[in-house]
Parts: structure tokens; sequence; C-alpha cells
């Protein structure tokens, strides 16, 4: 028997020079959750409730019991990103994707949060924010077990395509989709007044996907206490929830008022 023969150094220079390229694929970082927080600054938003969602948001990053769901995860973190949704033309990224693993990358999210400028645009376009939303997780860097939306609003989507159509197809990817519905009883900017049947309309076009469920915000206020709560039940993926939150991942379509939605077109 002939003996083995040392492989040749320079047959091992392709693999080499492909591995060490800049091009070369990068492995993803795996993390206990990748989520998507959309927040509504449309029309029905003035700068005050803009304001009101971005220190909720801050406050509830860096609550400890947010800070302990976190790193109480098979991989202890996880990866957030932050974007304000308008108009089907409007997804503005406040702070792009961020791995959240301690008290340290909380409080650093929370500040670039509290430090942007905030502002508003029109329309509420809820479909096209599920949409943009959907898209961010590809090529993102990371490997999540979940992969969830958080969508919070305060309106009925009057722009871009139906938001149960958009739904269903991020469900289909393996998306899962939370809602946050204000029940703002202030009048908005234009001086119409908000729907306070909010929280059944999210049910029935917005969430879906396997444990996904709705919580409402009274108003907000109160916005900050509902995103603390709504943040805990995400990140630690507690399995209870009330029955009137199951998932409706197919049904599509809301009956309501035509009155109504011709008021809400005018947000």
């Amino acid at each position: 028997m002939s003996p083995r023969r040392a492989p040749r150094p320079f047959l091992l220079l392709p693999l080499l020079a492909w591995l060490w390229a800049p091009g070369a694929p990068a492995a993803e970082l795996a993390v206990d959750l990748e989520l998507v927080l959309m927040v509504d600054v449309s029309g029905s938003v003035d700068a005050q409730e803009a304001e009101l969602q971005r220190r909720g948001y801050a406050a509830a990053l860096t609550n400890r019991r947010v800070v302990d769901a976190i790193r109480g995860g098979p991989t202890g973190r996880i990866a957030v990103t932050y974007v304000e949704w308008a108009d089907d033309t409007y997804q503005n990224v406040v702070v792009g994707w961020t791995v959240l693993d301690g008290e340290e990358s909380c409080r650093a999210l929370a500040d670039k949060l509290t430090r942007a400028p905030v502002a508003t645009a029109f329309w509420t376009a809820i479909g096209s924010a599920i949409d943009y939303a959907a898209r961010q997780f590809d090529g993102n860097g990371f490997e999540g077990t979940r992969q969830v939306i958080d969508i919070s609003g305060d309106g009925y989507s009057n722009r871009g395509r139906s938001p149960a159509e958009a739904r269903d197809e991020a469900v289909a990817a393996g998306i899962v989709i939370n809602g946050l519905p204000i029940l703002n009883t202030r009048p908005n900017p234009s001086g119409g007044l908000p729907p306070m049947d909010l929280d059944a309309y999210y049910r029935a076009n917005v969430m879906g996907g396997p444990g996904a469920f709705v919580l409402a915000a009274e108003d907000f206020a109160s916005f900050g206490e509902a995103i603390l709560s709504k943040l805990i039940k995400e990140i630690a993926a507690l399995p209870e929830q009330p029955p009137e939150s199951a998932p409706r991942a197919v049904q599509t379509a809301y009956p309501r008022d035509r009155g109504m939605e011709r008021a809400a077109r005018g947000r």
C-alpha cells in the first residue's frame, strides 16, 4: 500500500481565500427573540403623544423586570429595532438592530430613543407597516428562536393594503404579530375622535401567529405601563393569555360602520 500523501497547500488556497474574503457570509448571532417595535406617529398622534410613546418604551426597556426577562432566556439576549410609521411611504428607523443582553445595553437603547428627534406624519397604513417590519428580519445578522412584530397605534388603517392581508402573509412566513392599540379619548389634531373599539379591530385585522395577543392601553398616559406588560410577555414568551386574546390569524375582515370608516380616512 502506497503511503498516504500529505494535502497539497496550493489546493487549499481557493477555499481559504473564500473564507477570508470580505464578502464571505458571516455567522448569524443566536438570540432568543428578534423583535421589531413598530410605533404609530400618524396624523392622529400629536407631538406630545409621540413623546409619551418614546418615554414609555425607554422606561419599559430599562425596567428590571424586562432586563430579567431578557437574561432569563436560553441565550440571555434578544435583538430589537425601533421603527416609527405613518402612511404607506413613511417608516423611520429610529434605532437599528441592537442586541439587548443586560442593563447596560438596555440603557443605551433607551438613551438613543430619548435623544432622537420626534416627528409625526399623516395617514395610517397598518398593512404597509406590517410589510415593512416583516422585511426587517431578512439579513439582519441574527438567528432568533422567535420573530415578533410589536405594532402600536391609535386608529384604523386608512392607506395602503389591507392589514389583514399583510398580517396573513407575515404569519405564513413564521412571524408573530402582537398589537397594542391605544384607546385614546383625546380628539386628534384634525378634530376627529379616535375609535374606542380599536382593540377589537386589532384582534380581527392585526394580531396573528402562535401565541399572538392584543393588550390595549387605556390612553397615552398609561401607554408606558401597557408596553411594560407587553414587553415582558413577548420576551418571556408567557403561555397564558386571556380568552378574548386568542390568535385569529385567518380572520381577515372587521365589520364597521361606513360613516366611522369615512371619518377615519380624514385623519
